[in-house]
């Protein structure tokens, strides 16, 4: 399989307190990356100069085989934080906002919307959609662009049961689809049924990284690494 993302020793620097400390990340094509870290590991930072809204400090990031240009952005979708709607729009108008600015024909709306089954919200605005389905709409929005990595940061943050079962499912169908998915997430159970791959970063470091197999106990891994750096910290 071959690797669509790769960082090598990055870094990030923030008026002398490092954030992110030498990330070497390896993100293999058509799967699911979970990226794993307590609060302020550096999780956020690292997804952040991916998608370039932050400038790393020093060392590399690859896209497809090349040294990562903005141009990449076209293939690059992403959800970080909260997800940037119109809430006095309803899913499809939020869409087509997109569309107009990207010049992207209008079918494509209705093909995101299907894949994150918001199909039937006819006339409600963004403002009284659940959480989930706020969620659901930001992850449209991302794959808007028809995207072959998708970058998703703790899309499961205060969903009910329900919404954190639909979100599940969607992102293990992208994949399939032809999408590599990147999730940062701090809920290890979450990660552990959906990822492929998991890398774990504790203290802007990444004390680990491999393929995620069955019957794995991530959360004694967890809990090993972000020890195991405390210690050296």
């Amino acid at each position: 399989m071959k690797t669509i993302l790769k960082t090598t020793d990055l870094c990030k620097n923030f008026k002398g307190q490092m954030a992110v400390n030498n990330v070497s990340l390896n993100i293999q094509r058509n799967s699911v990356y979970g990226l794993l870290g307590p609060n302020g590991a550096g999780k956020s930072t690292t997804l952040k100069m991916i998608t370039g809204i932050l400038r790393p400090t020093s060392g590399s990031i690859e896209f497809d085989g090349h040294p990562w240009q903005r141009g990449d952005l076209t293939q690059i979708g992403a959800l970080i934080e909260t997800p940037p709607l119109y809430e006095n729009l309803t899913a499809y108008e939020n869409l087509k906002v997109r569309t107009t600015m990207l010049g992207l024909p209008d079918n494509r709306i209705d093909e995101v919307l299907h894949i994150v089954r918001l199909t039937d919200t006819g006339k409600k605005r963004a403002g009284q959609f659940s959480l989930g389905m706020k969620q659901r709409l930001g992850i449209a929005i991302a794959l808007l662009n028809n995207p072959q990595l998708l970058i998703l940061d703790e899309p499961t943050n205060g969903l009910d049961p329900v919404g954190i079962e639909e979100l599940r499912e969607l992102i293990r169908s992208f994949p399939a689809k032809g999408i590599t998915v990147i999730l940062s997430s701090h809920i290890l159970s979450e990660v552990q049924q959906i990822a492929d791959h998991v890398g774990i970063i504790a203290g802007g470091v990444l004390g680990y990284e491999n393929e995620l197999r069955n019957g794995e106990n991530l959360e004694q891994l967890f809990m090993d690494v972000v020890k195991r750096h405390h210690k050296e910290v």
